[in-house]
C-alpha cells in the first residue's frame, strides 16, 4: 500500500484572518445565502457560458470519497434537447400528481406538503431557462473514469457538489431550481450517459422572469435553536 509522504503533499493554506474577520465573513455569506430561493418562473434572457463553467468548476472542488470525484454535469442549452427533457419530465410528473382519473403516484400527505409551494405537473422552466445542468452520480469510474473502478460515498459526494453548484450560481446572480422527476432514467438516454451513471437532479439556471415571486411558505426557515445542538 502506498503511504503519502511529505513529497506527495502540499501546504494547507487559508486566508490569514482575525476572529472578527472570520465572523464577519461567515455572516456576510449567511446573509447572501438567505436571499437564495428556488425560482419557478424564468426569463429566456441569456447567461454567459463562462458563468456556468465557473460554477461547475467550483462544484468540482467538493469533498468526495477517495478523491474519485464521482460526478458529471451534462449542460443542456439547445432548444430541441430542452424540449425533449421537458416532455419526458412532464410525462413523469403527470403520473406523480395524477391526471384525469389516474391515481397519483404521490401520497396524499406528499401532495398536501407541496400545495403551499404551488407546484404541479407543468414545467415550462425546462424550456424557458437558458441552461439545464443535469447532474449524474458516477457509481464507478475513479479519477480515470474507466467505468470499472469502484467509487465511494457517491451520493454524499455528489450532494455536497450540488450544494456548492447552487451556491456558486447564486453568488453570480443566477437563479436556480432543482428538479427531480421520478424516475429519471430518461435523462441518461437524452444526455448520452453510460449505464453506471445515475441521474440525480436537474439544476435549472437562468435569470428570474419579471413577474417571478417566492411563495411565503418558502421563506419560513427553522431557527438555529431548532437545526442545531451544542454538546
Amino acid at each position: 500500500m502506498h503511504r503519502m509522504t511529505q513529497s506527495d503533499s502540499q501546504p494547507y493554506t487559508l486566508p490569514d484572518l482575525t476572529n472578527e474577520e472570520r465572523i464577519a465573513g461567515a455572516n456576510a455569506y449567511r446573509e447572501r445565502m438567505q436571499s437564495r430561493h428556488t425560482c419557478r418562473h424564468f426569463s429566456d434572457q441569456s447567461v454567459p457560458r463562462e458563468v456556468i463553467e465557473a460554477a461547475i468548476l467550483a462544484a468540482g472542488t467538493a469533498p468526495n470519497g477517495a478523491n474519485h470525484q464521482p460526478w458529471h454535469f451534462a449542460v443542456v442549452a439547445t432548444p430541441e434537447k430542452k424540449r425533449a427533457i421537458r416532455e419526458a419530465a412532464e410525462q413523469e410528473e403527470r403520473q406523480f400528481y395524477g391526471e384525469g382519473e389516474e391515481k397519483p403516484k404521490a401520497s396524499k400527505e406528499w401532495l398536501e406538503a407541496l400545495a403551499p409551494i404551488g407546484t404541479d405537473a407543468e414545467k415550462p422552466f425546462l424550456e424557458t431557462a437558458p441552461w439545464l445542468i443535469v447532474v449524474f452520480a458516477q457509481r464507478k469510474g475513479g479519477i480515470a473514469e474507466d467505468g470499472r473502478t469502484q467509487n465511494y460515498y457517491v451520493n454524499e459526494s455528489v450532494g455536497i457538489a450540488c450544494g456548492m453548484l447552487l451556491s456558486a450560481l447564486h453568488e453570480a446572480g443566477v437563479a436556480t431550481l432543482t428538479h427531480t422527476p421520478s424516475p429519471m432514467g430518461f435523462l441518461r438516454n437524452l444526455c448520452g450517459r453510460p449505464e453506471h451513471e445515475k441521474p440525480l437532479m436537474i439544476v435549472v439556471a437562468g435569470l428570474p422572469a419579471d413577474d417571478a415571486t417566492v411563495p411565503a411558505h418558502a421563506t419560513i426557515k427553522k431557527p438555529l435553536s431548532q437545526i442545531s445542538s451544542w454538546l
